[in-house]
């Protein structure tokens, strides 16, 4: 007798449809899994020998992708499964919405998803979601794969209305740089909401924000030297060569001092990284860049990392002192 191949396993085949659906939106609901074929007993079962991790109550995905995410990923997954969830009754908004239209934020507290109500629903803290109230008109809001979130720049004010001035400042830098609003937009609803709570310390934030900034690092070094009384840097020097051809642009100069800036993070030399590349040949193409620009202009340079902007005062004493040498 002859034996056929053995018939798939349905829950093996649901549990593939299920983890396409994670990979593709970052989670998947308890509806979804029962239509895969699998039960409530299936579900408990993966959540306790750790397969699966409950985002939210009733919200799921695949443990090994979660930990592969980062905060800002894990947040924008909770608050997209939220907005799908509520539906037309809510739209994304403060943080969660700055970060939905790909705004950088820094500092902020992501263990919460904030939404605001569209249907006259009462401000309440519930379940990991602040409900918050406030008018939305309808050219406040847009619609993104089916759920509702406040347009950027409300968005960018709203987050930075929670923020320091330091982080209001670098969001408000990102919606610009990205071309997400411009500044005549960004001064037009910060006029509306100038009166909102939390909304007092961002007058400086909203004068103070340049779209030439291109990174969190770069916002909070231009921060760092208005909050040490250093003189503000140019920011995205344009260096040329003897025939006229770019060399390089710097993150800031500060020309009557002959002084060269960049912010080094990480991630700056990732991006870096080309095909088969090591860490360490970016460094080096990256120091060989930074002598040409020394040489070309014949000024001092800076770097600054994450470590010198968590010790201010230290590193504009620095910066005064490369300023004094290349005088």
């Amino acid at each position: 007798m002859q034996v056929g191949p053995a018939a798939p396993d349905p829950h093996t085949r649901g549990m593939d449809r299920l983890r396409i659906l994670a990979q593709a939106n970052g989670f998947f609901t308890r509806a979804q899994a029962l239509q895969t074929g699998l039960d409530d007993n299936a579900i408990r079962l993966a959540l306790k020998v750790g397969v699966w991790t409950r985002i939210r109550w009733g919200v799921y995905t695949f443990t090994d992708l979660w930990i592969e995410r980062d905060e800002v990923a894990q947040h924008l997954a909770a608050a997209q499964s939220v907005a799908r969830k509520l539906g037309q009754s809510v739209a994304l908004s403060h943080v969660s919405a700055a970060l939905d239209h790909g705004l950088l934020v820094w500092g902020a507290d992501l263990s919460i998803v904030h939404v605001t109500r569209l249907d006259g629903g009462a401000g309440r803290i519930e379940a990991g979601v602040q409900h918050h109230e406030g008018f939305c008109g309808d050219s406040d809001v847009v619609e993104k794969d089916g759920y509702l979130l406040v347009k950027p720049v409300r968005a960018a004010l709203e987050s930075a209305t929670r923020a320091t001035s330091e982080a209001a400042v670098a969001t408000l830098d990102s919606g610009l740089h990205q071309q997400r609003f411009s500044r005549d937009e960004l001064d037009e609803a910060f006029a509306l909401m100038q009166h909102w709570p939390g909304a007092l310390h961002l007058q400086f934030a909203v004068r103070f924000a340049d779209g030439r900034a291109e990174s969190v690092g770069e916002s909070r070094a231009r921060y760092l030297c208005y909050l040490h009384g250093l003189p503000a840097p140019e920011l995205q020097f344009h260096v040329y060569d003897e025939r006229g051809i770019l060399a390089g642009i710097t993150d800031m100069v500060w020309r009557e001092h002959r002084l060269l800036g960049e912010f080094d993070g990480k991630v700056k030399y990732g991006r870096l990284l080309m095909p088969g590349e090591e860490p360490s040949d970016a460094v080096f193409r990256e120091k060989r860049r930074e002598d040409t620009l020394r040489r070309l202009t014949d000024f001092s340079m800076v770097r600054l990392t994450w470590a010198d902007l968590y010790r201010g005062a230290e590193t504009a004493a620095m910066i005064r002192g490369l300023m004094r040498r290349a005088a």
